[in-house]
């Protein structure tokens, strides 16, 4: 296996060393910089801070408590509240733009619960999200502190699945967000360096120097040290990727504290880890397969779309599978080779799934993945002097009999 490892070797270290490897690299992380700077800013100008009023004439409000921004985040802090002894004083307050928007509240609001908003245009949600805060927190002044703060802030409900027994927190952002952005970044890296090695093994072939390269090495061993140094360049785009998303995470708690209570699954990272590796070397193969029975690059990226856009399916889908990710149509998607990588991680951060369907996901992934390098190692055999046709896959299961 030295003549692998050299191959390896060779192969890993002809990508990244190459500009376009660090262009990729480092495009994806900037881009999704730019965005959400982008966006970071467009919310930043667009947010209005000018405080709101209110005319209390059910006096309920005489001493009010005021929401606490301390230690909030900077999409967190509450808007400033102010109170006005008449709705004249609130108008004129709003008509020099001291304020954005006042209400009022009648002298029967702890009967009715009605109140009137006045405002010289439609005014962003957090105006009547931070004044409802406002008049909860009021209300319940005189409750036991514990007591309001759970009708403040809610359940934090633990779900636990009789089937398997496993407990997720409904508040664990982190938790759903991950397996999406796993699956983007697994996409990229398999449209990235399958296209490195299909581009690789048709110039190799163009250029003839595949029959120097087979003086030397066995077929197999050959497409084990392309696939494998392939799977290395993956996994290097990935690994960068997510250390870059861990500082962006990093910063975001800074800014949206709400965050801190997502945590990530060991068993989920588990279950990713075993379905993104075999995954990746079924489709590295393949493209090394049709690259070897390919004449013309164009000839083979043409058929390589056939196979990479299938990775593309999970994401069309992605708002029905997350409302119901145990139906049939995601346990499908989930044992599926090419959706499975995608849509098997997703479900088990989302819901309990049946072990056997994890094992039967798995099970096939890794056969198909060692099909795919005995698959690529006959297309290697058999197009390896064919120059000017391309060898149907047909041809190849037919020779592969004989």
């Amino acid at each position: 296996m030295l003549k692998a490892w050299l191959v390896l070797k060779y192969e890993y270290l002809r990508h990244v060393k190459q500009k376009r490897f660090i262009v990729a690299l480092l495009s994806v992380p900037l881009f999704i910089l730019v965005i959400m700077g982008i966006s970071f800013l467009s919310v930043i100008f667009t947010i209005d801070n000018t405080p709101i009023g209110y005319v209390d004439n059910s006096q309920f409000l005489a001493n009010p408590i005021m929401l606490d921004g301390k230690d909030k985040g900077v999409f967190d802090k509450p808007l400033k509240i102010i109170a006005y002894d008449s709705e004249q004083a609130a108008q004129t307050a709003l008509d020099e733009e001291k304020i954005q928007a006042f209400f009022v509240l009648p002298a029967d609001y702890l009967d009715t619960g009605k109140s009137k908003l006045v405002s010289k245009k439609i005014p962003d949600s957090n105006v009547t999200s931070d004044f409802r805060l406002f008049l909860r927190t009021n209300l319940l002044r005189n409750y036991d502190q514990k007591i309001a703060e759970r009708v403040l802030e809610g359940p934090d409900v633990e779900i636990k699945a009789i089937e398997g027994g496993r407990e997720r927190s409904s508040t664990n952002i982190l938790g759903i967000a991950l397996p999406i952005v796993a699956g983007i970044l697994f996409m990229l890296a398999v449209n990235i360096s399958g296209g490195y090695l299909l581009q690789a093994m048709v110039e190799e072939k163009e250029n003839r120097t595949m029959e120097i390269i087979v003086t030397s090495i066995s077929p197999t061993q050959l497409m084990v040290g392309k696939v494998i140094g392939n799977l290395s360049v993956g996994l290097t785009q990935i690994i960068t990727w997510i250390l870059f998303g861990a500082l962006a995470v990093h910063f975001a708690l800074q800014s949206f504290p709400s965050l801190e209570a997502g945590h990530i699954d060991t068993y989920f990272l588990v279950i990713m880890i075993l379905t993104f590796l075999p995954a990746f070397v079924m489709v590295a193969a393949m493209m090394a397969a049709i690259g070897a029975s390919s004449s013309e690059i164009k000839e083979a990226q043409q058929i390589a779309s056939l196979f990479t856009i299938p990775i593309v399916i999970p994401f069309w889908f992605i708002g029905s599978i997350m409302a119901n990710p145990n139906s049939p149509f995601s346990v499908f998607l989930s044992i599926f080779p090419f959706t499975a990588p995608v849509i098997l991680p997703l479900r088990v951060a989302l819901s309990s799934v049946p072990f056997w369907q994890i094992t039967a996901t798995i099970l096939i992934l890794v056969l198909i993945a060692i099909f795919s390098l005995w698959l690529a190692g006959r297309a290697f055999r058999l197009g390896l002097l064919r120059y000017g046709k391309r060898l149907s896959l047909m041809e190849i299961f037919q020779k592969a009999q004989v």
